[in-house]
């Protein structure tokens, strides 16, 4: 792979997380104006602000409000559903037509030919995905026998797109140790598939940039804000203050 497609690949990611994380991320947060948003327990909110800040002042009830909403696992559980926008947007060149197969590329680390399932994360599959994508596998191969061609399992591998393979949970471990398809992970995975052993630092300080350009500290900052200044809110700490 050329620098420009790697270039082109950094660059996809970037409007992708843009306009699929980031954007959602900043309309999902300025809905916390609203305590209706949230399922207040004001035993727990009170002692949360005064956890975080020292004191119960609407503002730190806000704070303790809004800040587990959107710094929370919300926003992975939306990078994980949306791996298949990834990968048709992002990775649309390494797109494959075999059933269950997500891309195909040319290992840039070994030179064989690679069928990949993609996975956002360690975490994110479970027993019943192992089924699915061994199944998936099992098919791939006997089709390939049947056309007089050779694919070995371990060229029939699940690419995680972040993460460390000492991260991955059992039911990926069973893929690797049970059926004998590889587990790609995070930096091994980037670097098979573009055979730049640097590009997943480069991928994320890309996101990174996102991140900077969305000014997500001001639009915490007006929520908090707008949220502490409801009726509600000050009522709550009003009470607390008794």
């Amino acid at each position: 792979m050329n620098e420009t497609d790697k270039q082109m690949i950094l660059s996809k990611a970037q409007q992708w997380f843009l306009d699929t994380i980031a954007e959602n991320h900043i309309v999902n947060t300025r809905k916390l104006v609203d305590p209706g948003e949230f399922n207040i327990n004001p035993f727990l909110a009170t002692y949360l602000a005064n956890f975080l800040t020292g004191n119960s002042s609407p503002e730190s009830i806000a704070k303790a409000l809004v800040y587990p909403r959107v710094l929370g696992s919300s926003i992975t559980t939306s990078f994980g559903t949306n791996v298949q926008k990834f990968t048709s947007e992002v990775l649309s060149s390494f797109g494959s037509t075999t059933p269950g197969i997500d891309i195909e590329f040319t290992d840039q680390v070994d030179g064989h030919k690679k069928y990949c399932q993609l996975k956002a994360g360690p975490n994110t599959i479970n027993k019943d995905d192992v089924e699915s994508i061994h199944g998936h596998f099992g098919a791939i191969q006997r089709l390939s026998r049947t056309n007089n061609l050779r694919i070995p399992s371990d060229d029939l591998i699940v690419g995680v797109l972040y993460g460390e393979h000492s991260d991955l949970s059992g039911h990926y471990l069973r893929l690797e140790n049970d059926y004998d398809h590889p587990v790609i992970v995070g930096n091994d995975f980037w670097h098979c598939l573009t055979g730049d052993d640097t590009f997943y630092h480069d991928l994320i300080a890309a996101i990174v940039q996102v991140a900077e350009k969305a000014d997500g500290k001001r639009v915490i900052e007006d929520t908090i804000q707008a949220l502490a200044a409801t009726d509600r809110i000050i009522q709550l700490s009003a009470l607390s203050q008794r």
